[in-house]
């Protein structure tokens, strides 16, 4: 079958679901700040009722997110969230835990090696070695400079 180009982009825009910018944007905003509240609040409570330092409260407040999103992802209760919160749920700390978890729960039934351990940083993994790189890269610059 050939089609010309502005036929195949008319049938795709057919096809596509339209999406408000501004309500996704206001969305994504509300979801992200619903989570980054919820971590204050979390921060606040090991704080206060717990007797925690603020070092180690942030330190279990991120531990807690991590946990919250990871179980979320394993429920399949995650994606739902996402589907409607856009964005927003891809404030750095969950959305990191959702990539990870993500790959290693569709490919579990492949084993615990090649399967679940193989495949969870497929998405992360990138990040992971993008990160590190970029961090040596600036130790090195600021080791040079004297800094």
């Amino acid at each position: 079958m050939n089609i010309s180009q502005q036929k195949y982009q008319k049938m795709a825009d057919k096809a596509s679901p339209a999406s408000s910018s501004v309500k996704n944007c206001l969305l994504a905003f509300l979801s992200g700040g619903l989570i980054c509240a919820l971590g204050q609040g979390l921060t606040d409570l090991y704080r206060y009722f717990a007797g925690a330092e603020l070092k180690d409260a942030r330190c279990m407040t991120s531990i807690t997110l991590i946990a919250a999103a990871a179980i979320l992802t394993a429920a399949g209760l995650y994606d739902n969230i996402a589907k409607h919160a856009g964005a927003g749920t891809l404030v750095p700390i969950t959305g990191f835990a959702n990539s990870v978890v993500s790959p290693a729960i569709e490919f579990k039934t492949e084993g615990l090696v090649t399967g679940l351990g193989a495949k969870m940083f497929v998405i992360a993994g990138p990040v992971i070695v993008f990160g590190a790189a970029a961090s040596m890269i600036y130790g090195f610059i600021l080791c040079l400079s004297g800094s």
